[in-house]
């Protein structure tokens, strides 16, 4: 999966610099396509800007467009700003990828592809664990039947709400990388969605379970929080023939069968490297690597379950769906 691939041909800037931007930054520029970084705190830009011996530095979107010459975008501003700053940068002819989710509604998740396509760019979201190596070594598992039919996935994710989080609760936040990951390992489209959520300390939920409802009575169950202070992120794939469990953070799993468990080994690498790598290489034409960019309609059928799910905590029923 890791490629020594050259990104100096191509220029890319960074709006937003909090939370996930920073990260984004520091890859890119170790990357070497790091030209341009966009923000509104100026201390921002001159910590990043410094800290990266980034000359170019802006304020607003709107300047960095009329400034540079660019080849991609990383828009990784508040949620509900997604819309409005990534339709921009599709309007002036530059690939997009916007951290998840690509906007807070279906119709504007709709429009954004609909503009994407019509200006022949590239836009993509960042589901970060598709690239995880604990998720494609149990994709494989799965694909291959090793342990049985795959009929139940169980995910679990906790830790302190980040303080730079203030738009969206944590559906929106951090529930959707488990639905697309859910979507991914199932390789299906849930048809249902049903959630409980609330909120104790925030203007948000900040604790919600939400159930997924595949075809031929498959499920998936997502639970997460931001209460507890552990910071917890697994998730776990119940075969007919075995248990999958793998860790998101030390990207290590473990499988219970019948007979015995193993530990297999593989290399860790940070998915995010991986992510962008495979970004940059879409925009190069090169060959695909074997985890892809994730699609606009991928990107719309996972705000369309978190629609849903918030939906489903209001009225108290079920949710039932059709995907892109």
């Amino acid at each position: 999966m890791v490629n020594n691939t050259s990104y100096g041909d191509i220029k890319v800037a960074v709006i937003g610099l909090g939370g996930w931007g920073k990260n984004h930054a520091r890859v890119l520029n170790d990357l070497g396509c790091l030209v341009a970084i966009c923000d509104q705190d100026k201390q921002k830009l001159t910590q990043y800007g410094d800290k990266y011996d980034i000359k170019k530095r802006y304020q607003t979107v709107e300047e960095l467009l009329r400034s540079e010459r660019l080849d991609a975008c990383l828009v990784c501003t508040p949620t509900k700003t997604h819309f409005q700053v990534t339709s921009k940068i599709i309007e002036n002819g530059i690939n997009v990828f916007v951290e998840k989710p690509l906007s807070y509604s279906v119709k504007e998740c709709r429009d954004l592809a609909s503009v994407a396509k019509q200006n022949k760019v590239i836009l993509t979201t960042g589901y970060i664990e598709r690239f995880n190596p604990a998720v494609n070594e149990v994709k494989k598992l799965i694909k291959n039947k090793t342990y049985g039919d795959l009929f139940m996935m169980e995910f679990h994710r906790e830790n302190r709400m980040p303080f730079h989080i203030k738009d969206v609760g944590i559906i929106y936040d951090t529930t959707v990388h488990d639905i697309d990951t859910a979507m991914h390992l199932f390789d299906m489209r849930p048809t249902m969605v049903f959630a409980k959520a609330g909120k104790l300390f925030h203007e948000h939920e900040d604790f919600a379970t939400i159930i997924l409802g595949f075809q031929d009575q498959k499920i998936a169950v997502i639970s997460s929080n931001w209460i507890t202070p552990k910071k917890v992120r697994k998730f776990s794939a119940i075969c007919t023939n075995g248990v999958i469990n793998g860790d998101f953070i030390t990207q290590e799993i473990t499988i219970d069968s019948a007979e015995t468990t193993i530990i297999p080994r593989h290399e860790k690498v940070e998915p995010l490297t991986l992510e962008l790598k495979c970004f940059l290489d879409t925009i190069k034409n090169l060959p695909e690597s074997d985890v892809k960019i994730v699609s606009t309609e991928e990107s719309i059928n996972v705000t369309k379950v978190a629609e849903a799910a918030l939906l489903s905590n209001h009225t108290g029923a079920p949710i039932y769906i059709n995907m892109e």
